[in-house]
């Protein structure tokens, strides 16, 4: 990712979790079929239901799901067995997760606003449920009896699954006191409804500015043509991706992007600053009563890392060696800006400020790399992209895509397509694309499991769905959705995740596609990154929006080397919000705009913005990663071994690497630890070589 963006744009990780009509370009091994009853029935889920349907199907849902529970806690303990216990709750657990979903994702993708209300009070239902079913001792005690029965088996995946459900009883505190599982109870739930609010304020957000032209002097025809204007002419800039990210990188005008910039972290400032710091005591007060020593600990137990220690040394080792390239980049930076204040007539106040910072930073790729991205966008036309990279994960991991038509959808120009294994010609999932903005919808880029990929009670493997939603700039007045390469990177990212969740081949939904260890997550994801950074690959998936010519030779090698431009301060950027998250949740309180801005100032040598409290649309924190946001850094040392070990060596298009990969390391899902999955794919153990070597920090040290 690029700059400020690597924050937030990035997958956010829900195990739920435009306009534009897609065009097969030639070549492209995509096809397109009807969606018959029989294909249909294999992908049930529905999109139009009503808000009053949406309330009836979850309070059914619930109340089919809790008599299971309920025969099962009602059984005598020494009658349990893998039959009528593990069977039956594995039975339960598939039919919740395949059925929830239509139920709680609306939420970030409908348009219409009573049914994402609907969708999102649905989901606080749902996950008081979650909190209900998961601090049931009668089940718990059932659980440890069969576990008993159990020890002499063999290491399966049934006792993976058992000792998983025992684990999470204790990690819930069903070993304690009646007061204290109460307790954890209440405040589990008031945890659960803070988390959905605080989202879903900032999918509602709805914030514009309004500027003249002038005001938005450097940005391109391209963008201008893609904004409303007012009755008097002038523009409305929303906070929207593909409005606030480009300005902020190209306006000449300071103070428009101070404007912008304060406004992108003010949003919901007031109401998410409130649930946030309450988020924070709720966490710490649960990890106490459970006899933790903070909520940081709590989460980490169960994580690759461990403990809050190992993070601090991971964290703390990259940002020694980051220190003195932020150091220099800052210097740099900050000429430039002293230079252009003289050429313009602006009043330099000898600091970089928070808008001045993505501003700046593709200036130096400008400069030190030469990349024009004006005229490089116009090689990235979002069919163009699409087309390569279904080509690519097609050959690479053995699939063949098809566009599904007739499909239920949930907004005209969604699309749904059908993913077949290319040698047997199986079909083994489906996904959905929605790659635009519109009022309402979640904000970032994300993939959202849908339907886990699992047996079935019948034995057969059920069809996992999963969704891709984005935010990419939509088609308009005769332009067509071109992409930045900081965007092509993050369809490969989160694509990856779609492939994670479609390609596993577990028996209980439990481990299920991306199921793993957060600190794992990212893993399968940010290796497939790499693609978008290697000619052979490039060429694939861009072309010229208005002839189809390929990109210059000399414009893809300044690309590629610019990989390293600001490799310091985007990466202190990461270190800061990963030392931020980790704070606010190893105390039992916190002032989250001063802790952001006291680390802002001590590590990134920028102050945050007076007035402003980027935590408070910090969505991570609200959405799986509390306390876990070092996990893209900590991941991005495997998915880098992974790709420069095996890919980069044996073939970045081979084949035979690829299906392995598919095999050890998405099949998987959670049924494998992630650590095992990584030794038998580099047939040794990983290391931190490669990571730091795409960071451009060349003196490495193996881990």
């Amino acid at each position: 990712m690029c700059a400020l963006m690597v924050a937030v744009c990035r997958t956010l990780r829900r195990s739920s979790k435009h306009h534009l009509r897609m065009k097969i370009p030639q070549g492209s091994v995509m096809s397109t079929r009807d969606c018959s009853q029989a294909e249909n029935s294999r992908n049930p889920l529905r999109w139009d239901l009503s808000p009053d349907e949406i309330r009836s199907v979850t309070d059914t849902l619930i109340a089919r799901v809790k008599k299971v529970y309920d025969d099962v806690g009602s059984l005598h303990l020494e009658s349990v067995s893998a039959e009528n216990t593990l069977e039956a709750l594995a039975n339960a657990k598939l039919d919740y997760a395949s059925s929830r979903h239509v139920l709680d994702f609306p939420q970030y993708v409908c348009p219409n606003k009573e049914v994402r209300s609907a969708s999102t009070e649905a989901d606080k239902k749902l996950s008081e449920f979650d909190v209900e079913i998961s601090m049931r001792e009668d089940m718990f005690k059932r659980l440890k009896a069969l576990q008993k029965k159990f020890q002499d088996n063999p290491s399966t995946e049934e006792k993976r699954f058992l000792d998983r459900l025992v684990t999470l009883g204790q990690r819930k505190g069903l070993h304690l006191s009646k007061e204290i599982q109460q307790e954890v109870k209440r405040t589990s739930k008031l945890i659960s409804d803070l988390s959905i609010e605080f989202n879903r304020n900032l999918n509602e957000d709805n914030t514009f500015l309004v500027f003249s032209e002038q005001e938005l002097g450097g940005l391109a025809e391209s963008y201008l043509n893609g904004l409303e204007r007012t009755a008097e002419g002038k523009y409305k800039v929303t906070l929207e991706y593909p409005h606030y990210h480009p300005l902020m990188k190209r306006c000449h005008n300071p103070e428009t992007r101070r404007k912008m910039e304060t406004a992108f972290h003010s949003r919901c400032k007031q109401v998410n600053t409130v649930i946030l710091e309450q988020l924070i005591q709720l966490r710490a007060k649960v990890a106490d009563l459970l006899g933790y020593s903070s909520h940081a600990n709590y989460v980490l137990e169960i994580n690759m890392a461990k403990h809050t220690g190992n993070v601090s040394d991971f964290i703390d080792a990259f940002y020694d060696r980051l220190k003195p390239i932020g150091i220099k980049e800052r210097k740099y930076i900050l000429a430039l800006k002293k230079r252009e204040c003289l050429m313009k007539g602006f009043l330099f106040d000898g600091q970089i400020n928070a808008w001045d910072l993505p501003y700046y930073m593709n200036q130096v790729e400008q400069c030190k790399f030469a990349v024009n991205k004006d005229k490089l966008i116009e090689y990235f036309p979002l069919e163009v992209v699409t087309g390569g990279l279904f080509g690519i994960y097609q050959e690479l991991l053995g699939l063949t895509f098809e566009e599904v038509k007739g499909a239920h959808i949930w907004h005209e120009d969604v699309k749904l397509y059908s993913a077949h294994d290319s040698e047997t010609g199986e079909e083994i999932g489906q996904f959905y694309l929605d790659l635009h903005p519109r009022e309402g919808k979640y904000g970032h880029a994300a993939c959202f499991g849908l339907l886990p990929g699992c047996r079935g009670p019948d034995g057969k493997r059920r069809l996992p769905v999963a969704a891709m939603v984005a935010n990419f700039t939509k088609p308009r007045k005769g332009w067509p959705s071109l992409l930045q390469h900081h965007e092509v990177e993050t369809y490969f990212h989160e694509f990856g995740h779609v492939m994670h969740e479609l390609c596993s081949k577990t028996t209980f939904s439990e481990f299920s596609g991306s199921q793993v260890e957060t600190d794992f997550v990212e893993v399968p994801s940010q290796m497939l990154e790499n693609w978008v950074w290697e000619k052979e690959s490039l060429r694939r998936m861009s072309s010229h929006y208005k002839d189809g010519t390929p990109v210059p030779d000399d414009l893809l090698d300044k690309l590629i080397a610019s990989r390293v431009a600001n490799t310091g301060l985007m990466n202190l950027r990461q270190v800061v919000l990963s030392k931020v998250d980790q704070f606010i949740h190893s105390c039992p309180s916190a002032d989250t705009a001063e802790v952001f801005a006291q680390h802002c100032q001590d590590i990134l040598g920028v102050p945050a913005t007076p007035g402003t409290n980027m935590t408070a649309s910090f969505s991570h924190l609200a959405g799986g990663y509390d306390g876990q946001y070092y996990s893209y850094l900590w991941s991005e040392v495997y998915s880098m071994d992974i790709f420069f070990s095996r890919f980069k060596k044996e073939g970045i298009m081979n084949p035979k690497v690829g299906k392995e990969y598919r095999r050890v390391i998405l099949e998987a899902g959670g049924t494998v630890d992630g650590m095992d999955m990584l030794k038998s794919f580099l047939g040794r153990e990983p290391c931190q070589d490669a990571f730091f070597q795409c960071k451009g920090l060349t003196d490495t040290k193996t881990s």
